[in-house]
């Protein structure tokens, strides 16, 4: 089996779903990607990896997950693309969006992550599927509100006809967040959800919470109507071995997690 270290959803899809998570494990990327970086080269930046090790690693969890990942250029947004056979076509650029979703087969709706929380979304008739790259800031804006909206449409069934799987985030152990972050999920920092916001004051006695990312997105898939959940139970930072984190790192490469209709 390919990739045998990447992850994937304990869920109940049906047989025609692919999904995965990759882990930092299984590519042939040196220090500081080592060693399955995925970050697309076409992304940019300064001191990327060298796109021929990116490539082969990309073709390595592409061969794991049995179809074509569709990458995206992520913006810490809300906006969701759909899909189509014309997205298979190389050299096109890559689509601005922090979800997508799709009915093509052999296509994988894919987003990249090293902190931020990937989640998976199917239909329970498996003739849809979709996944939203959800940081903070695109959690507290609405893109799982808008990828839930959509693929319900695309799927024409209601929130509760729809799986979802939590990937691995920063835990709530290690995501120290500022009276910023509070303010941008609704919440009043004097009188914070203990549960999801821990007050954790600073050795100089400033305020800090530790925040639980997973949390707030179960919060909200539970609000939305997606019932039938799993996954989210794992922490990038603590895991330098197992999983890339730039909060941890800095400088680093990117994991995956992508699902698609077999083709």
């Amino acid at each position: 089996m390919l990739l045998p270290q990447a992850l994937r959803p304990d869920w109940p899809a049906p047989a025609q779903v692919s999904a995965l998570m990759s882990t930092r494990s299984g590519g042939v990327s040196v220090a500081p990607y080592d060693s399955l970086n995925l970050r697309p080269p076409l992304l940019g930046g300064a001191g990327v990896d060298q796109p021929e090790s990116v490539f082969q690693n990309q073709r390595h969890f592409s061969q794991a997950l049995g179809a074509v990942p569709i990458w995206l250029n992520q913006v810490h947004g809300t906006t969701v693309v759909t899909l189509t056979a014309a997205d298979r076509q190389a050299g096109r650029d890559l689509p601005q969006a922090d979800a997508s979703i799709s009915r093509e087969p052999g296509l994988a709706c894919t987003v990249l992550v090293a902190d931020c929380l990937p989640v998976l979304f199917c239909s329970v008739d498996g003739l849809a599927v979709g996944a939203a790259h959800a940081g903070w800031r695109g959690l507290a804006a609405g893109v799982i509100d808008q990828t839930v909206s959509a693929l319900c449409q695309l799927a024409g069934c209601p929130a509760d006809q729809l799986l979802a799987w939590l990937g691995p985030c920063i835990g709530p152990q290690a995501f120290e967040v500022g009276e910023d972050v509070l303010q941008a999920f609704g919440v009043d920092p004097r009188q914070p959800d203990a549960s999801l916001f821990r007050h954790s004051p600073r050795s100089d006695g400033g305020h800090r919470w530790r925040a639980d990312l997973a949390g707030l997105a179960t919060r909200r898939l539970a609000t939305l109507g997606v019932r039938q959940l799993s996954g989210g139970t794992w922490c990038t930072f603590s895991d330098a071995s197992r999983f890339f984190s730039f909060r941890r790192d800095g400088r680093t490469g990117r994991m995956a997690a992508a699902v698609a209709i077999r083709g």
